[in-house]
């Protein structure tokens, strides 16, 4: 018997295990305001960008996460959470979202 686990659960995890690898970074977080995170987009040169953890709770948000653990796990390269898909599909994607 398979016991289903929400998906906002699972993009937490996410997010939680990349925290981990992000305080290793030299980068630091000091500059990401309360309520919002970094993530990094693109697919050859990255983007840093700011978002509302709002965003967690939208399908299609949660859909790139499961797409950047399936691709990177949660070891990132750029020390944070990457989402590998091009910049304008993240930016016409998060547009919506607001």
């Amino acid at each position: 018997m398979a016991i289903r686990v929400p998906r906002i659960v699972h993009a937490k995890q996410i997010l939680r295990q990349s925290k981990l690898f992000a305080s290793q970074a030299a980068s630091t977080s000091a500059d990401v305001p309360k309520g919002y995170f970094a993530v990094y987009v693109g697919e050859s040169q990255k983007k840093r960008f700011i978002v509302p953890i709002s965003f967690l709770n939208q399908p299609s948000f949660q859909k790139l996460l499961s797409v950047a653990e399936e691709e990177f796990g949660f070891n990132h390269p750029m020390g944070g959470l990457t989402i590998p898909c091009r910049e304008d599909v993240f930016i016409s994607l998060t547009s919506s979202l607001h």
